[in-house]
């Protein structure tokens, strides 16, 4: 496969993967996006209009209220994920109230389709700004964002250094008080958990996988990701993958 690395994860994180599997694991993949303040992913999920969205139940024989209640059904889970993310439980809950109750005096499912994208791009914007947030100061921070950019790349501290302004040493003391980990153990945290995307949602190669996140071979990735995760990729892609079709 002679595809760039940068456009073959790019290709990753941003297109659509047409799956099709279970419809609770999808859910739960959706809300674990917003939850990890995945902007891109959440818009691309919110393409479809929530009144089409199948497999709702019928919990009303009027079909407004049937969608209202599915409604107040993802406020309180995109709630419950958001707080389990770290969001604040009064945020999350008032967030959640606003939103419902908004709903509520709407009188068309059009009405509602439009406010359901609304509400799950508020949280996960407020969930992203959470995340990098984290970090208090700003270079820190403008390294955070570079990492998530550049998984495709080989990333050093230097380079991250050079990127955020600072001495390289300065950024490693202050990376490690800020976040609590080092540098390039938060780097591979980061490809690893890429890679385990990567290995239940599309059917790249192990190889491919490997080369598309920069490990310098697959034998090391195959040590990383055992080390991080207690199982070889293919132990991995076998427990977890799902049956797709990926164009």
């Amino acid at each position: 496969m002679n595809i760039p690395q940068e456009l073959l994860y790019q290709q990753y994180v941003r297109r659509e993967l047409e799956t099709y599997r279970a419809p609770y694991d999808p859910e739960l993949e959706f809300y674990s996006y917003v939850r990890q303040g995945n902007t891109e992913k959440v818009k691309e999920l919110c393409r479809e209009s929530f009144q089409e969205k199948k497999g709702l139940g019928i919990l009303s024989d009027s079909p407004l209220q049937n969608l209202k209640y599915h409604f107040a059904i993802t406020a309180a889970m995109l709630a419950r994920y958001c707080i389990e993310g770290g969001m604040e439980v009064t945020e999350a809950y008032d967030l959640s109230d606003y939103y419902i109750h908004k709903a509520d005096l709407m009188k068309s499912k059009k009405e509602i389709s439009t406010l359901h994208p609304q509400m799950c791009l508020d949280y996960t914007t407020r969930m992203e700004k959470m995340h990098r947030n984290h970090a208090c100061s700003r270079p820190v921070a403008q390294c955070l964002e570079y990492i998530y950019d550049h998984l495709h790349n080989r990333i050093t501290v230097p380079t991250l250094a050079a990127h955020a302004g600072i001495s390289p040493g300065y950024l490693s003391h202050l990376f490690a008080k800020e976040m609590g980990i080092s540098v390039s153990s938060y780097i591979q945290s980061k490809k690893i958990e890429t890679a385990q995307n990567m290995l239940c949602h599309s059917d790249y190669a192990i190889s491919v996988i490997s080369t598309t996140l920069a490990f310098p071979s697959q034998s090391y990735f195959t040590s990383v990701f055992r080390e991080k995760t207690g199982k070889t990729p293919m132990q991995y892609r076998a427990e977890h993958f799902r049956t797709s079709s990926i164009k």
